[in-house]
């Protein structure tokens, strides 16, 4: 927790001495009343000296604003380097001192998803803001929810899922939508479809929304070259053309829209001190304890700061590693191996018979669990990741943590800022 590590008492008759050992740095600040049932007062600001003098100065009579000099007992506060900082730093002071409205305060809304209920025999896809480990697959966050409807329409065009809320009772005689009227549903409504046929669509949804939409891109790749050596150059036209809306689909979404328990992440900021950079690692959507890398002390030390960032972020190797060498000298029996998830997607989708499809599914895709800091934490990194201008970086885990382009981003971060080119002004043209 990142905790307001600076304090002073406070005294109307040395208010001029207090204010002046105040910071005028970006931060947050914390003021306590002598009363002990009273709710303190807090604030992040650019300039934590001026918001004490307009709280802690004598009142101007003319001005009806608020005054904090008869009531408060002390100040704590603490600097900030970044906007992403102080506003972690904020969440979590506001969360302990005003527990019942500090996402009204901090107007925290939970992030927009788009969800795939495999809960539902026939599950389909839909943009919601509730989060719950009910197995679903969530995909997200996006800047908004006019952001996520629109990426939601246009994806599930390129699929045959149905779209409707209705109870699915596969009546022949139900006359369908309009969606299956116009072949973009397979209609288990009048079944229109089978049961493995219709898991087989939702499996090429989910594998497609996971690969950030590559498997789709290459299973249509696949299908134009068959065509063009089959000299059907309609139907390759035909498949360029769905290509290229599924490319269109997923151009221009940022890296953090994915599934949301695979977010791991560091999100890189300088700090207030010099020569410092805090990492905020994000583990399957949560925000752990930062860590703050001083490469001033670091310089004169033998460890790396790769060797500090693994600690950190593979914690788990080393006991891992501890685990295997101890195990080498008990000859215990090898477990027989399970069928990977993989190859129960690979089933899914030859065809084969399978007894529970949509269990297979949640245990594959789904949310197993998610715990309540799992929205907001997701909020406050989307609010983040989609600002403009943003400051700081962020860099994604695919398979392995790339410590050495966190590395170079830390340097990049700690580089001075470049002065704009200076162009000289044009002197006095000589006549001739």
């Amino acid at each position: 927790m990142l905790e307001l590590d600076c304090g002073l008492p406070f005294a109307p008759e040395l208010a001029a001495n207090f204010l002046d050992s105040l910071p005028s740095r970006p931060g947050v600040l914390l003021l306590e009343m002598h009363d002990a049932k009273a709710k303190p007062y807090l604030a992040r600001t650019a300039d934590i000296r001026r918001v004490a003098e307009r709280l802690l100065l004598a009142p101007d009579v003319r001005l009806k604003r608020l005054n904090l000099r008869g009531v408060a007992a002390s100040i704590r506060f603490r600097v900030t380097g970044s906007k992403f900082e102080q506003t972690l730093v904020m969440y979590q002071q506001a969360q302990k001192y005003f527990p019942d409205r500090y996402r009204s305060l901090l107007r925290l809304r939970p992030p927009a998803l788009l969800k795939v209920n495999l809960r539902n025999e026939y599950p389909r896809g839909y943009v919601t803001r509730r989060i719950r480990a009910d197995g679903g697959f969530y995909f997200g966050p996006f800047a908004s929810r006019r952001a996520a409807e629109g990426f939601s329409e246009s994806f599930l065009d390129i699929f045959k899922i149905r779209r409707c809320q209705i109870k699915i009772r596969r009546d022949p005689a139900f006359p369908g939508c309009i969606y299956s009227e116009m072949k973009m549903c397979l209609a288990p409504c009048f079944a229109g479809c089978s049961q493995q046929e219709y898991d087989v669509e939702v499996g090429r949804v989910l594998e497609t929304l996971e690969t950030a939409g590559s498997f789709l891109a290459k299973e249509i790749q696949t299908q134009r070259e068959a065509a063009s050596e089959a000299l059907d150059f309609e139907k390759a036209a035909a498949l360029h053309k769905r290509l290229e809306k599924v490319s269109g689909t997923f151009r221009g979404w940022g890296e953090l829209t994915r599934r949301i328990d695979e977010i791991d992440a560091v999100i890189l900021q300088r700090a207030a001190e010099e020569k410092t950079i805090v990492v905020f690692p994000v583990r399957a959507g949560i925000l752990a304890e930062p860590l703050f890398l001083r490469f001033a002390e670091l310089s004169g030390q033998p460890k790396s700061v790769e060797g500090i960032l693994r600690a950190v972020l593979e914690p788990q190797t080393n006991a891992t590693s501890h685990k295997t060498n101890h195990s080498k000298t008990n000859f215990a029996p090898e477990p027989e191996p399970t069928a990977q998830p993989e190859q129960v997607n690979a089933s899914l989708h030859s065809g084969l018979p399978h007894n529970d499809p949509s269990g297979s599914l949640r245990s594959q895709y789904g949310l197993q669990s998610a715990p309540p800091e799992l929205a907001e934490h997701l909020s406050l990194v989307a609010r983040w990741f989609y600002s403009k201008p943003r400051e700081g970086e962020i860099l994604f885990r695919e398979g392995s943590w790339p410590y050495r382009r966190i590395l170079r981003a830390c340097s990049r971060l700690l580089a001075p800022p470049q002065a704009p080119p200076h162009e000289p002004k044009p002197g006095p043209q000589s006549g001739l």
